[in-house]
């Protein structure tokens, strides 16, 4: 068969300011997309209810386009996909979790993550502060005990059972072969919270294929997160897309860039007089 033709995606999140290290990113995944001559999608990745505030989605766009980005399919421009708002494809993301519970590849979990922090003594190595630790199998209801059901409204976090001790491996564009151990390097993982919202996992892992992303071009500090949705996309029954993880961008005192890092947006960096070319200029030294 031929290989599919490239389809590659942009899915900020509008919690704040994009910044010097979203761009650098996008930059990456758009020139990936450009050289294969391949599509562009803008997914808007807006669960984040908490932190979601819509003048941080005028301002995204604005910046994207400032930087010259410009995408085939997106909240923007509509397409074959729609809708490209992550807050407007729930259905989506409760089919997938009730293909799951079917399956009983899911189940039911009351323990507060200190719960989970207590039982383990500290967060597995090479974990991030926002990385979810290794759940103890010990917390797991036995395997094929029965499931409850979903309910018209979740209240319970829901987890995915990971296959113990089975080792996942995939071929990084950028990272090369990465390879992790199923209940020891990431464990049993959200994929519905109480809050009744999609987890990351799932919504990533069932927009990349039902948009038909042939590659996910992302920061570095998700490596992890792929095992998972790996798992996701293999429980689904959907194939992966390749993966290209890019070196996280850090500050002057070497710290990972966040959306608290105003000096480094690209707001305050268009008022300073700072050009498109100037910054993509300065990725690709960085990247070469």
């Amino acid at each position: 068969m031929p290989p599919l033709a490239y389809r590659g995606r942009l899915a900020p999140s509008p919690t704040g300011l994009l910044h010097l290290g979203h761009a650098r990113t996008f930059w990456v995944a758009a020139e990936r997309a450009r050289a294969a001559g391949g599509t562009l999608v803008l997914r808007n990745d807006d669960l984040d209810a908490q932190r979601f505030r819509l003048d941080f989605v005028d301002a995204m766009l604005e910046d994207l386009r400032w930087l010259g980005f410009r995408w085939q399919e997106g909240p923007d421009t509509g397409g074959p996909h729609a809708p490209y708002n992550q807050s407007g494809r729930r259905a989506h993301y409760r089919a997938a979790l009730e293909r799951l519970h079917a399956a009983g590849l899911i189940f039911p979990c009351t323990r507060s993550r200190r719960d989970v922090l207590d039982a383990i003594g500290a967060p597995h190595e090479g974990a991030g502060a926002d990385d979810e630790p290794v759940y103890p199998r010990e917390f797991r209801p036995p395997a094929g005990a029965p499931l409850p059901p979903l309910g018209e409204t979740i209240t319970v976090n829901w987890r995915l059972r990971v296959p113990e001790g089975e080792e996942l491996a995939f071929t990084d564009g950028r990272c090369g072969e990465q390879r992790a151990t199923a209940g020891r390097d990431f464990g049993d993982f959200l994929v519905w919270r109480k809050d009744d919202v999609p987890s990351y996992q799932l919504a990533c892992a069932v927009d990349d294929a039902e948009m038909a992303i042939t590659e996910v071009v992302r920061g570095a500090d998700l490596i992890r997160s792929t095992f998972r949705q790996l798992l996701v996309f293999r429980a689904l029954g959907r194939p992966a897309p390749r993966f290209y993880h890019c070196p996280l961008m850090n500050d002057d005192r070497g710290e990972r860039l966040a959306k608290r890092h105003d000096a480094l947006s690209l707001r305050s960096l268009r008022a300073r007089g700072v050009t498109p070319a100037e910054i993509f200029a300065q990725f690709a030294a960085e990247l070469a």
